[in-house]
């Protein structure tokens, strides 16, 4: 048999023969370790391949823990199985129940056309408002959902502008093409412009560029925005659900805190991103896009007019939008200001520690199911003639029913639940005991190898399987070699994020790369310098605001019960510490 039959065969079971042969492989973890830290790294292994091969759908790899550490002795079920809906995980919900209150009656498309209306239609200014629009929606709605909105309605502009987007491709054709095209007539000779066709070549290819520029800007633009918010993106909540796990005494990071952390940095990349991909794909050269002044304007007129005419037809703010704009509103203040740390928060009048963001947020989600989509009339008791129709409440529990992404939470549940087996087990001390050579590292280069290591991890592996496999490893790590465990496990949080340069790198790159009109050598060459500065913009913002906000100078106190022997043995490293920063 020939080795390309035997290789497609074998491809085409190789997810049976992971889940067969990856238990034999690693079988000797068992007799290696010491017996409960070399059963729990043989789960965590087990898991780890399963989540990024995918043999098993995550979710299930998820469930595993419930049968897999009460039957080798780890934990019992009934410490793992509470692990799966933390309130962490109830706050999520919240998020993912508000995003689909807003999809539901199309709020978020009528921000975006706004967006797009103010900003212009010149090409740069084009990328921006799409990459604002983009990044200030994924962080209430997921990425996924942000990319597969906004790229229609990037399509539709840009064919205003440039034309159909075939033609363009047959435009950028070697001069000899094209005029094989114009004299079979695949190609009218009305759409040739004046120039010599070197120049309408080199035009036309211009014009595809900034195509591609305004395709791949809206996945990256998600992805970043995602990162400003704790309910944005799954690994900002496992970081929350992990520091409670391993650090119950610490209080630092809410939706508040995160997003007065977060945010900055967010604005930072997108900015940085904007110039780069403005500049790699030609948005800010906007001679090259139209051959004349006047047809350059009256392009910009008609994709004027088109996003014009789409916001006009979404009519006036109904009451619907109007109220899910209100409660929009109010669980964003009031997550912020719950305790921001900086100023006292309002959580203040009630009993200390029983109010946390994820009250906060199912409070307000729980009045989305009630309250009336269409604006009450005290006339309507007193009309005979009026309908008599139930009234429609803003949300039904069918539509979040069906727009709840489950699977993500079985997912978080997964990663707290191994979070747990590693610390009770062990496991993390024994794991942190073998990275003391770590400590002769500069914090601060640390800092960029975590967060650079996890941006490239993410690119073959779910964001949210990566942090959840490194998390607990990064914080034993940082008690090692005494440094404020924030100090580390917040950059590899967001670095989980950074994945540009694969289509299969995040479910947004691959909506791009669907379309049909990016290619794999532009993901990469974009992604490459995407990865660079997002680590420089993490560096910077841990290095800066970041060590003001959560005093990262210093080892906190609500770390040091879980590393005694830590603080008396290593003294120097905090010292080192404090001076490197």
């Amino acid at each position: 048999m020939k080795l390309s039959v035997v290789s497609k065969k074998l491809w085409s079971v190789h997810k049976q023969l992971i889940l067969l042969l990856t238990p034999l492989v690693f079988l000797p973890l068992l007799f290696a370790l010491p017996e409960k830290e070399g059963k729990c790294l043989y789960v965590v292994v087990l898991m780890a391949m399963f989540w990024c091969t995918e043999a098993l759908p995550l979710a299930v790899t998820a469930m595993l823990p419930v049968c897999l550490f009460p039957t080798l002795g780890i934990l019992p079920s009934k410490k793992i199985c509470p692990q799966y809906f933390l309130e962490t995980n109830f706050l999520f919900l919240s998020g993912l129940v508000m995003a689909s209150s807003i999809e539901e009656w199309g709020l978020h498309r009528r921000i975006a056309l706004k967006v797009l209306t103010i900003v212009g239609v010149k090409p740069a200014w084009l990328i921006l408002g799409m990459m604002l629009t983009s990044s200030f929606l994924s962080m209430w709605l997921s990425n996924t959902a942000t990319t597969a909105m906004m790229l229609p309605i990037a399509n539709a502009i840009l064919e205003s502008l440039f034309g159909d987007l075939e033609t363009l491709k047959l435009k950028c054709k070697s001069p000899e093409d094209h005029e094989s095209a114009v004299i079979n007539g695949t190609l009218s000779t009305l759409t040739v412009f004046p120039e010599t066709l070197g120049h309408y070549l080199h035009k036309s290819e211009y014009q595809l560029k900034v195509w591609k520029g305004f395709l791949i800007c809206i996945p990256y633009a998600a992805s970043i925005g995602g990162t400003a918010t704790l309910t944005g993106t799954a690994p900002n909540l496992i970081l929350i659900g992990q520091l409670k796990s391993y650090f119950p005494d610490c209080d630092l990071i809410n939706f508040g805190s995160w997003f007065a952390f977060a945010f900055p940095l967010m604005l930072l990349f997108l900015f940085l991103a904007w110039l780069w991909i403005s500049f790699l794909y030609g948005g800010l050269n906007t001679r090259l896009c139209f051959a004349k002044q006047d047809r350059r304007a009256q392009a910009e007129a008609r994709a004027k007019a088109l996003i014009e005419e789409d916001y006009r037809k979404l009519g006036p703010l109904n009451f619907a939008e109007g109220a899910i704009s209100f409660f929009f509103v109010m669980f964003a203040i009031l997550l912020f200001t719950r305790d921001p740390k900086f100023v006292t928060g309002w959580s203040v009048f009630f009993k200390k520690g029983y109010v946390s963001d994820a009250v906060t947020g199912v409070i307000i989600v729980s009045i989305l199911f009630f309250f009336p989509s269409q604006k009450p009339s005290f006339r309507w008791w007193f009309d005979p003639q009026a309908s008599n129709t139930p009234y429609v409440p803003l949300l039904s529990w069918k539509k979040a029913q069906d727009s709840v992404p489950w699977s993500i939470i079985l997912l978080l549940g997964g990663g707290f639940a191994m979070a747990k087996a590693c610390e009770e087990s062990g496991l993390a001390s024994w794991i942190g005991g073998h990275l003391q050579p770590l400590a002769e590292v500069p914090p601060g280069a640390a800092v960029m190898l975590i967060t650079a290591f996890l941006a490239c991890f993410t690119e073959f592996a779910s964001n949210t399987a990566t942090i959840i496999i490194f998390l607990p490893v990064i914080a034993e790590m940082a008690m090692h070699v005494s440094v404020n465990p924030l100090y580390f496990m917040i950059p590899a949080t967001v670095g989980c994020s950074y994945a540009f340069m694969l289509p299969v790198s995040t479910p947004p790159n691959s909506i791009a790369f669907a379309s049909g009109h990016l290619m794999v050598k532009d993901m990469v060459r974009t992604g490459i310098v995407m990865n660079i500065l997002g680590v420089l913009s993490v560096a910077l913002a841990m290095n800066t605001w970041g060590i003001a906000m959560f005093n990262l100078n210093t080892y906190p106190e609500w770390a040091q019960p879980i590393n005694k022997s830590a603080l008396i043995t290593d003294v120097s490293p905090v010292q080192s510490f404090n001076a490197t920063l």
